[in-house]
């Protein structure tokens, strides 16, 4: 495996584990502001046809620098999941939703394409498995912990956590401006 892999899964493990400490228990969130299941699902239409309007991926095959593109989508998500501290009401989570789908736009089509990149040419299938693997078992483990923090502390708690494990991901990312080693096996 190479180090420019390594390096994404650890950064992405730990993105996936914030992130998916909100996925089963949001809609009790949207209700606990005031919302309902009409919301949840309006804010979660309004996060993916946002991500989806503006996927920058043509943008970025301009550019050489992916991973700039993935050090900012990471940085901006952490901002989003910050945001969700201060939401109040359904419009301030409707604006939160258009941040994150904005930051995903601008993450996903680098992140593949950077992945993609570093790929052993023998061993595609397998190390985009490595990559499916870790999201699965990740997402799972993350939405127990998710559950259990909003259970005995709050939303609020678990939305600090999210952040803080967010930006462990987002600083490990700069390791990718570090272009010299990344192509090379352990």
């Amino acid at each position: 495996m190479k180090r420019g892999i390594a390096l994404l899964l650890f950064a992405d493990g730990w993105f996936n584990l914030a992130l998916g400490m909100l996925g089963p228990i949001y809609a009790l969130f949207v209700e606990n502001i005031g919302g309902d299941l009409l919301d949840a699902s309006i804010a979660y239409f309004i996060f993916m046809f946002t991500t989806g309007v503006v996927m920058y991926g043509l943008w970025e095959d301009r550019h050489d620098h992916k991973e700039k593109f993935v050090i900012g989508g990471y940085f901006l998500t952490s901002l989003g999941i910050l945001l969700y501290y201060f939401v109040e009401n359904t419009r301030m989570l409707f604006i939160t939703q258009i941040i994150l789908g904005f930051s995903t736009a601008l993450l996903t089509p680098a992140f593949g394409a950077m992945y993609t990149s570093f790929l052993d040419k023998n061993k595609i299938a397998s190390e985009w498995g490595t990559w499916g693997s870790m999201w699965y078992i990740v997402t799972g483990i993350a939405a127990l912990i998710g559950g259990y923090i909003a259970d005995s502390a709050g939303f609020k708690t678990l939305f600090l956590v999210m952040f803080f494990i967010s930006l462990l991901a987002s600083f490990s990312s700069l390791r990718l401006l570090e272009n010299k080693n990344l192509k090379r096996k352990f």
